[in-house]
């Protein structure tokens, strides 16, 4: 007689656009942290106060690194960690942004998210709707069989 088991939990990361979202966010990782890192750094240095914009480029910074580990690794609860922190990254991105427009003496010096991502080519902006239209697509299988399996889903 044949062993039943549950399907394993399928990672959130996949081939072709997959692999290009989750590149795409370890680049911005690296630059977000690269620039939050000097930002400060150098504010410190100067014994300047460090302005906001320096520190939500760290912040913009750990959402990256979080997010493109969540979109690496397999099962339900990296799945939601990478809608939640993709979901921080978007209204980040739109309350910076529009801050940044309407109170530009908060962000003299500009930050990841501050107009809407323009010093990274508005990838801040895109990249959140891509990877939440992505994790759409991809939900795991282990989710699809806890909806089937629950009493709600009749």
């Amino acid at each position: 007689m044949p062993e039943l088991t549950a399907p394993a939990p399928r990672s959130t990361r996949s081939k072709g656009i997959g692999r290009v979202l989750i590149v795409v966010y370890g680049i911005l990782a690296l630059g977000a942290t690269g620039r939050s890192f000097v930002q400060i750094a150098n504010a410190v240095r100067d014994s300047q106060q460090v302005p906001l914009a320096f520190w939500l480029s760290a912040l913009a910074s750990v959402v990256y690194i979080v997010a493109t580990i969540a979109l690496i690794a397999p099962g339900r609860v990296w799945y939601r960690v990478a809608w939640i922190t993709i979901t921080f990254e978007l209204v980040g991105v739109l309350v910076v942004g529009t801050l940044s427009l309407t109170h530009p003496e908060l962000f003299a010096r500009p930050s990841v998210w501050s107009w809407y991502g323009n010093g990274y080519l508005f990838i801040p902006l895109v990249l959140p709707v891509l990877g939440m239209l992505w994790l759409r697509w991809r939900r795991p299988e282990s989710d699809a069989v806890d909806r089937d399996a629950s009493p709600d889903a009749a």
